[in-house]
């Protein structure tokens, strides 16, 4: 999905909030570098690589390479409280795989970005209204077909804390097909608040998931720029669940047994996908 002029906005005031946030120093000198980069943007490009482009810009100004390493510990370490009461839920719900979904979907709120950031009190009451939560997309018997056929399962990561919510889906994949080989995937390099690599060993992922990272510094995943081992599980999986917008962003035209499992939360993507703002979806786009 190459990027929207309605995308413009999130871009820059992503860069005046991180600016803002990490104290920068000559602020007008690091805007002076993004405007000169999205003076000649490539509109061929999706949102997640212009963003990472952006980030890199803004981590070498600050001479900051993981501005919200303290806010992904602490939301990591928030929802890691709250897994065994959520995993009790989950056990209690009568269909448990699709409250499992739903809990990481609404995970999915978790999200830095300043177009649509929620504070934590906003983030919570999604939770305790997950029972009227309903997925306007909802392709999981497909998705639970294919998993009983697949060998192996590429699980692409997003943002922190809701890497929490996605230790009980795998947890709960896991146990339904113990079988089943599953890859979990992070960012290569810190960009906004999204999960890396220590993040999924902090919440214990490896239990459940050989953890790997994409090897790139972009939102999303971009294939064109990620590892070549990466790629190569990319290219083996059998399943892939993708997380996100930015997963969304960046994969959605792609030929691949990819579920999209994600909150629109801007119109853009609502209008792509052809659902209202604030839906829950888990849907198949098919090859």
């Amino acid at each position: 999905m190459k990027i929207r002029d309605y995308c413009l906005p999130c871009l820059v005031n992503q860069v005046v909030k991180v600016a803002h946030m990490s104290h920068a120093q000559n602020k007008e000198e690091l805007y002076h570098q993004v405007f000169d980069y999205l003076s000649s943007l490539d509109f061929e490009l999706t949102n997640p690589e212009i963003i990472g482009q952006t980030f890199q810009m803004l981590k070498k100004h600050i001479h900051n390479n993981d501005p919200y390493k303290e806010i992904r510990r602490y939301y990591n370490d928030l929802f890691l409280q709250q897994q065994d009461y959520f995993r009790d839920l989950i056990e209690k719900a009568d269909d448990f795989f699709e409250m499992a979904i739903r809990y990481a979907i609404i995970g999915n709120i978790i999200d830095f970005s300043p177009m649509h950031n929620h504070d934590i009190n906003d983030v919570m009451k999604y939770f305790k209204n997950i029972e009227n939560q309903r997925l306007t997309l909802n392709d999981i018997e497909k998705l639970k077909d294919d998993l009983k056929n697949a060998k192996t399962l590429l699980y692409l990561g997003d943002n922190c804390g809701e890497i929490c919510l996605d230790y009980l889906l795998i947890e709960k994949i896991k146990q339904m097909y113990p079988d089943l080989m599953i890859y979990f995937a992070t960012r290569g390099e810190a960009v906004v608040n999204d999960s890396i690599l220590e993040d999924a060993y902090y919440v214990h992922m490896d239990r459940y998931a050989t953890i790997i990272d994409n090897g790139d510094y972009s939102l999303g995943t971009i294939l064109h720029r990620v590892s070549p081992k990466f790629l190569d599980i990319y290219h083996q999986a059998d399943v892939i669940i993708a997380k996100g917008q930015a997963n969304y962003e960046s994969l959605s035209e792609e030929v691949k047994n990819i579920y999209f499992l994600l909150m629109v939360k801007c119109h853009v993507i609502a209008d792509d996908i052809g659902v209202d703002e604030k839906s829950l979806v888990c849907f198949h786009r098919e090859e």
